[in-house]
């Protein structure tokens, strides 16, 4: 349908204004709030879509458009200047329509404090005072690893000290525990240059930054030079330090070491939400990762989604990397920034790592919602089941049936309840076949559902949502004949699953589906087949115990099933009861039945 009445008819004057080039646009309601914010490559093409093109698809967008009252916009030279105004004004004004990015963490950064013999150290403060600020580190312990190599690498001073020329001069401090423990060189007395110090601090830049094999470089050639000189003892304490270096790259270090200055993003989305994992990777090594959830608004496509995130985090994480990996085209360029899209080699492996992230990131936020929302996991569940199985309705109630007989001998079945996902063990139900002789599947499944819902319409209780039957195409006819002489065909939603390829059958059609093997929905099924088919083989198992007990002791007259039980637990076999004395069945079973069954057996010998 054509969006057309009174509003829009007003915008139309402000539509036809609007320029033919890049830029943002604002779109605000009766009270002058923003609602939504947008980024355009044509400003014109892509305002007039909203109120042009058919959205009757879309009840969210429809709500959108209903209460725009006015529009602004700001033009802008490039696409990629758009889509970071878009994100400053979306971070300052928050607006309803819009995807938020939830991080709710204040992530920690390394500080290289602008002073005299700067300190290094770490802070979730960003202050503008001059100070350089590496980060920030989503991962903490990334963070701490690459503090703690620094101060395995490099003795720095922790004081706060103000270490001017005139206080260091007029010898205002004096060395500390931590100059004599060798973790500070003393340049508060003046026993470490200035110059000496900053050259250790650009060291250790580049080494945050990523650039182990620069750091190495240098440190190779000073220790070649010490060499050279015959100072063996500081050639060593140089060589302690590269092998350091090496240590730590090594467990960094996960792709080819040529893989330099790469930003890494993907995506994984459902129907609210989408995950954008980054890795940045520098010579070879992952030196930041981070993962995002954003909220869709007005269903976004992965493309939006992912755009919006990689403009994002590249400001976040202070990132220029000229190459960025991405598993799909998007549709807008970076000045002087190659996008990747590999198929195959270290980079696709490095895309797959960071998806796995993202996948795993997932399923870490869902669990945390079903632990504090335990009914909205079953909802969803339920969901997806209906959703997978093609089902009218959710299947709250779900029965299981299984048949179990050996060579057509003690034939059994069994039925389990699910409700809410949950077995349902006090429904459980037993059948003995009772109409049916020998090994035969299809008639004993057409046998027990018949009786299970003619018992269940004879005392009007609720029938459940979808029935399944351990078995395939055969099993499922067998069952669907005895639902029709109930008249309770298509009432019930009915399935089959075959137990070697996990196919799902539905009635009156020949092919099977396939669900995926790691989703929930199958393993709900799963559960049910197994639950079905343990709880029949136990009857089974007891069946047959008792009928072979029958056919040997409870022969004898005056011996019943009891009896035999006693005593095959107390002996065994039947091989050894024919062995004790009667003294022994007497303890066993008691003076009269002793008396009947040892009399019985040595009559028979």
């Amino acid at each position: 349908m054509q969006i057309l009445n009174k509003h829009i008819t007003q915008l139309q004057s402000i539509i036809k204004s609007l320029p033919g080039k890049p830029g943002i646009y604002q779109f605000f309601d009766n009270d002058g709030k923003i609602i939504y914010v947008g980024k355009a490559k044509n400003l014109k093409k892509r305002v007039s879509s909203y109120f042009n093109k058919d959205i009757s698809g879309s009840g969210k967008l429809t709500l959108l458009v209903k209460k725009i009252a006015d529009i602004k916009y700001i033009v802008v030279d490039t696409e990629f200047d758009a889509l970071l105004l878009e994100n400053n004004l979306i971070k300052k004004y928050q607006p309803r329509y819009n995807v938020q990015l939830k991080d709710d963490k204040s992530f920690p950064w390394i500080c290289i404090k602008n002073e005299p013999f700067p300190r290094v150290f770490q802070t979730r403060n960003s202050i503008k005072d001059g100070s350089i600020y590496f980060g920030p580190y989503a991962s903490v312990r990334m963070m701490k690893t690459v503090l703690y190599l620094i101060k395995q690498l490099y003795p720095l001073r922790n004081c706060n000290f103000k270490l001017t020329e005139k206080n260091i001069q007029n010898k205002k401090y004096k060395v500390c525990l931590e100059y004599h423990i060798g973790n500070c060189k003393g340049p508060c007395e003046g026993k470490q240059t200035d110059d000496e110090y900053n050259n250790t601090i650009t060291e250790i830049k580049e080494i945050i930054k990523g650039n182990i094999n620069v750091v190495a470089g240098q440190l190779k050639r000073l220790m070649n030079e010490f060499a050279k000189n015959y100072e063996f003892e500081k050639a060593q304490l140089v060589k302690e330090k590269i092998v350091l270096l090496d240590r730590y790259q090594s467990k960094s270090t996960i792709v080819n070491p040529k893989i330099n200055n790469v930003d890494v993003f993907s995506i994984i989305t459902d129907e609210n939400y989408g995950f954008v994992n980054f890795l940045k990777v520098i010579n070879g090594a992952i030196v930041q990762a981070h993962t995002v959830e954003i909220k869709k608004k007005l269903d976004e496509s992965p493309e939006e989604l992912l755009a919006l995130a990689i403009t994002d985090f590249r400001k976040r994480f202070s990132s220029n990397a000229p190459e960025i990996i991405i598993p799909f085209k998007i549709e807008y360029e970076i000045p002087e920034t190659k996008f990747i899209i590999p198929k195959r080699g270290d980079k696709k492996h490095l895309l797959e790592l960071s998806e796995r992230n993202a996948k795993y990131y997932k399923i870490e936020k869902q669990k945390q919602k079903d632990l504090i929302d335990p009914e909205r996991h079953t909802k969803r569940i339920l969901n997806t089941m209906k959703k997978d199985l093609r089902l009218k309705e959710l299947p709250v109630h779900i029965e299981c049936f299984d048949n179990s007989n050996i060579q057509g001998e003690y034939p059994v079945a069994a039925m389990v309840v699910f409700k809410h996902t949950k077995p349902c063990k006090k429904e459980y139900r037993h059948f003995n076949i009772k109409t049916v002789e020998g090994a035969n599947d299809f008639a004993s499944m057409e046998e027990i559902i018949f009786r299970r819902y003619k018992r269940l319409l004879d005392e009007k209780k609720p029938l459940p949502q979808l029935i399944v039957v351990d078995g395939g195409k055969g099993q499922l006819s067998a069952a669907l004949k005895s639902l029709e002489k109930l008249n309770l065909r298509g009432k019930i939603s009915i399935i089959g699953i075959a137990k070697k390829l996990e196919e799902i059958f539905y009635p009156e059609d020949s092919l099977p589906l396939y669900i995926d093997k790691k989703s929930e929905t199958l393993k709900i099924i799963q559960q049910l087949r197994d639950e079905a088919h343990r709880f029949s083989i136990t009857h089974h198992r007891k069946k047959r115990e008792k009928g072979t007990i029958k056919s040997v002791l409870t022969e004898i007259d005056g011996i019943g099933y009891s009896t035999s039980q006693k005593l095959l637990q107390k002996f065994r076999s039947v091989k050894n009861i024919k062995k004790v004395s009667i003294k022994e069945l007497q303890k066993a079973i008691g003076k009269s039945k002793a008396q009947i069954v040892f009399d019985y057996f040595n009559k028979i010998k």
